[in-house]
């Protein structure tokens, strides 16, 4: 490439005939670093740098020392302009001037600073012009573009405060900013709306004059910490309509410095629909009570009046054949009438049982033994229909509960499995020990982590659908049409092995079969190894040391047959009809060696009775009767050493044997 310095030198030899000063102006040209022009001559012949040359794209050299309107006619009235300014002494300066040029081939627009002045010969005479050019297309564009990206802002910003007014205006929902100390700045139309007040009569006004006055401290805590601390979200509270009507609010709310943005929604209307749907689920709980209520007396009535049949007319018979001096067939109608008020007692149990406030006397249990010792019975419930097999684990736990009632819960759970097999089929009873971990106790409601001894009921009947065993434990729940079950059979086993600290599970399908299992917690006290005690007759129970017993009973028919046992076992008996005037038996000096009472008691109950005793005779033993004990419960420990009880009704032998078992106990040196 032939440099603009190389070429001036030698291709226009007549620069030696120059004026020095033409001279001087050519060399700062061709050597500045900064794109410069230089013009001379009536055709305005061109001398430029490299510098220019890039900056006007690469045209040189075929626009060095040529006239500018021949080389680039684009530009060339501009620069006859600038010539005819500058040869005629004056100076020229643009900002940004535009100009099409073309950079290897391509038409671009650019823009640049353009200052001209006159260079003058040795008489001071215009003899050509030079350009300094400095490019700011750039600097054109980026501005070009921020002033694009402004007015978009605008307008964006003059949308958004239209949309924002619209907002403010048309908002169904409360838009309020208010300061910290309690003043509203501003509120939108929706008050009036909400509220009834005009803006003009919120603005300005503290909301304590507008607040429902039960909620006037809760909103001015609010408001301080929605100033200072947090932001709230769904803070409620309730505002006066002007009307005098309550409507309840919603609250949102943002801080900026000392305002407090907030937006509230009005939900009075689903509060009271709130409101009125738990009116209307009370009042189905209610109907749902009463029908179950219905269920119960159904179920129960049918069963008691059978019962009460066996007993009234086994009695009835009695009396006829003893008024006729007969005396054949009476043990066939106390027998008779012994069956079925056992069968009122064990439908009694279950009520109780249900409810959980059946008073249970645990006792280590060893669940092989008991299950195994109910095969023969089992059977003849089952029939014949029904096989029967028992398999026990080896090495099983001990567990603490009522023997009896877990008795009570496997017979009735095989009773239910032989009316799921009316064809016939197979009853399996296992047991086992089983560990539930904590992650199983998390999946089941009221189970609790730990070691138990599992008693597993399965039959092969029609099974249950989810519906029947979602409900199965409820009180009164039956399949059976009213009047041929009670539903307290299942619910009985449910709150059984509640009040015993274990639970029940189901696992049933229509057409298989069903599983019932009753965990019952382990026991990790002493066992004591012994077989179950022979049947003893009264005579066996008689008293051989004149040992006095005192009875508290207010029912007249109970404390006149515990009296009738009593003397009829040699012992001497004393009785008291309350409380109270058991207490004064009590408190004197004559001779006590057990305390028979009932626990509820008017005046004074039978535990309150005992403890009172106990404060003189501390070493007092107590045998309590009880057909319902709310209190009687192995969870709280309601008998303490020295104390047992008996479940009404009981039979003779067993509470002949309780009470020779208790006198006949160690006693203390010190006993009164």
């Amino acid at each position: 490439m032939i440099r603009a310095f190389d070429w001036a030198t030698t291709a226009l030899g007549a620069i030696e005939a120059w004026p020095q000063s033409l001279k001087t102006a050519v060399g700062i040209v061709v050597h500045s670093p900064v794109p410069m022009v230089m013009l001379w001559g009536d055709d305005g012949f061109m001398i430029y740098n490299d510098a220019y040359s890039k900056f006007a794209g690469g045209r040189h050299p075929q626009l060095l020392g040529s006239k500018v309107r021949e080389g680039w006619p684009e530009v060339a009235d501009f620069n006859d302009h600038v010539m005819k300014i500058g040869l005629g002494g004056g100076t020229l300066a643009y900002k940004d001037q535009e100009l099409t040029l073309y950079r290897n081939g391509v038409a671009e627009q650019v823009w640049m600073n353009l200052d001209y002045s006159p260079v003058f010969d040795e008489s001071g005479r215009p003899a050509a012009v030079i350009a300094v050019v400095v490019e700011t297309t750039a600097r054109v564009q980026a501005e070009a573009r921020i002033r694009g990206f402004a007015a978009e802002l605008e307008l964006r910003l003059q949308q958004r405060t239209v949309e924002l007014d619209r907002v403010w205006r048309n908002s169904r929902d409360l838009l309020v900013v208010i300061g910290a100390d309690g003043i509203f700045r501003t509120v939108n139309p929706a008050w009036t709306a909400i509220l009834g007040h005009d803006t003009a009569e919120v603005i300005g006004h503290s909301f304590l004059d507008f607040i429902w006055s039960e909620d006037a401290a809760k909103t001015q805590s609010g408001l301080e910490t929605a100033a200072t601390t947090r932001d709230l979200s769904n803070f409620e509270n309730r505002y006066r309509h002007k009307d005098g009507t309550t409507r309840w609010i919603s609250w949102h709310t943002s801080v900026e410095g000392d305002l407090v943005y907030a937006y509230g929604r009005d939900v009075t209307a689903s509060k009271e629909q709130a409101s009125a749907l738990l009116q209307a689920e009370e009042q189905l709980r209610q109907a749902q009570k009463m029908e179950a209520v219905g269920q119960l007396t159904g179920g129960i009535a049918h069963d008691f009046n059978n019962l009460l049949t066996g007993v009234i007319g086994s009695l009835d018979m009695m009396q006829r054949r003893i008024s006729q001096g007969r005396t054949d067939r009476i043990e066939r109608y106390a027998t008779a009438a012994m069956t079925s008020a056992n069968r009122a007692a064990a439908l009694t149990h279950r009520l109780l049982a249900f409810s959980r406030r059946q008073p249970l006397d645990p006792k280590p249990t060893n669940a092989n033994r008991l299950v195994s010792g109910m095969e023969e019975l089992l059977r003849r419930t089952l029939g014949e229909a029904v096989r029967l097999e028992i398999v026990t684990a080896g090495g099983l736990w001990q567990t603490l509960c009522d023997p009896h009632q877990l008795e009570s819960a496997i017979l009735n759970l095989a009773i239910n499995a032989r009316d799921a097999m009316p064809l016939g089929g197979k009853l399996t009873i296992e047991t086992c020990n089983a560990h539930l971990d904590s992650a199983y106790a998390a999946k089941s409601r009221d189970v609790r982590a730990g070691q138990y001894i599992c008693i597993c009921v399965t039959d092969t009947g029609t099974g249950m659908p989810p519906d029947v065993i979602a409900r199965a434990f409820e009180p009164f729940f039956t399949t059976k049409p009213i009047g041929q079950g009670t539903g307290l059979g299942l619910s009985m086993i449910y709150g059984f092995t509640r009040q015993s600290e274990g639970y029940a599970k189901i696992y049933s399908e229509l057409g298989t079969g069903t599983t019932i299992k009753l965990y019952l917690p382990r026991y990790y006290g002493q066992v004591e190894d012994a077989e179950d005690r022979h049947v003893q007759s009264l005579e066996e129970h008689r008293s051989g040391h004149g040992e006095v017993v005192l009875v508290v009973e207010d029912e007249t028919a109970v404390r006149d047959l515990v009296i009738d046992v009593l003397q009829e076992l040699g012992y001497r008996a004393i009785e008291a009809i309350d409380g109270p005037s058991g207490l004064k038996l009590l408190q004197s000096d004559i001779r006590i060696d057990l305390l028979v009472t009932d626990v509820g008691l008017p005046g004074l109950n039978g535990r309150q009775l005992a403890d009172a005793a106990r404060q003189k005779r501390t070493h007092l033993k107590v045998l309590f009767m009880t057909g319902y004990a709310e209190n009687a419960t192995i969870a709280n420990g309601f008998l303490e050493p020295g104390m047992q009880m008996i479940t009404k009704p009981f039979a003779i032998e067993a509470l002949a044997t309780r009470i020779r078992d208790m006198i006949e106990a160690e006693k203390p040196a010190s006993s009164s």
